[in-house]
């Protein structure tokens, strides 16, 4: 499978890493990236061909991967309609919508909307995906090959859920940086190092991930397992539940499903600047 990126910035270097380790060739992989000190690092990096614009010669490829910002894949759409005649376009921008993408590429429908989160740039990552009716069994599986270089996947059936996604596993990572921002705040106040509270922190969250991943259990079960009747983690737990803090998560991941539809309404209105 020949591959064409359109962009080169971090997702693209994540997924390009993830893609050799697992096997793909260098020579099967290019990119379009306009910015020369960009270009020449990714060259460099990697020995792939790298070219400021694309043309028909680069987009003679199977699979175009669209990389680029939000408010640029209009502009970018523009450029590429006239040379797409039987690549799948995989497009990892995120909030852009499968149906708006294809009225800018001219009405082209071979698309497969992607949205990977930032553990991918350490091939730990999970990417939702959603394609378009008119894509194949076998280019689902191309789309789906691509994203598992640098971690799980998930289908959905209907395009909606892709704003579920961004909202839970897109903007996930925030919220469990965040909880261990408050791990750390509390270590120190009680007496820890900053380096002590960070390796706590860091240890205990991903070993409590890899033990979830590992076991039958669900989590509800596991925590259950850690909480003894009047120890501390019954205490911490019941402070937490005091403070409403469970169903004010809930609330933020609906406020940030909310805003990724906002944001796919905003991005897709054709009198918006491109």
């Amino acid at each position: 499978m020949n591959i064409t990126f359109i962009g080169g910035g971090n997702m693209a270097n994540a997924l390009i890493g993830g893609l050799l380790s697992k096997g793909f060739a260098a020579g099967t992989l290019r990119v379009v990236e306009p910015d020369a000190e960009t270009a020449q690092r990714l060259a460099e990096r990697y020995g792939l061909l790298v070219k400021a614009t694309a043309d028909a010669d680069i987009l003679a490829c199977d699979l175009v991967l669209l990389a680029v910002k939000p408010q640029q894949l209009r502009s970018v759409a523009a450029g590429l309609a006239p040379h797409l005649t039987q690549q799948l376009v995989l497009s990892i921008a995120a909030g852009v919508r499968a149906a708006d993408l294809s009225r800018w590429l001219g009405g082209y429908r071979r698309l497969v909307r992607a949205m990977p989160n930032t553990p991918a740039m350490v091939q730990a990552g999970i990417t939702g995906l959603y394609a378009l009716p008119e894509v194949s069994e076998e280019e689902r599986r191309r789309a789906e090959a691509v994203l598992a270089a640098v971690g799980e996947v998930v289908w959905v059936g209907a395009e909606a859920d892709m704003d579920v996604i961004t909202a839970v596993s897109g903007s996930g990572p925030a919220y469990v940086f965040y909880f261990m921002e408050a791990l750390e705040e509390a270590a120190i106040a009680l007496g820890l190092s900053a380096s002590q509270a960070r390796r706590l922190s860091l240890a205990t969250f991903a070993g409590a991930a890899r033990l979830a991943s590992a076991s039958r259990e669900d989590v509800v079960t596991l925590r259950e397992r850690v909480t003894s009747k009047g120890g501390t983690t019954e205490r911490a737990l019941a402070a937490l539940e005091a403070a409403g803090v469970k169903p004010r998560i809930v609330e933020a991941v609906r406020a940030a499903a909310l805003r990724a539809r906002e944001l796919g309404d905003e991005l897709g209105r054709d009198g918006a600047a491109p």
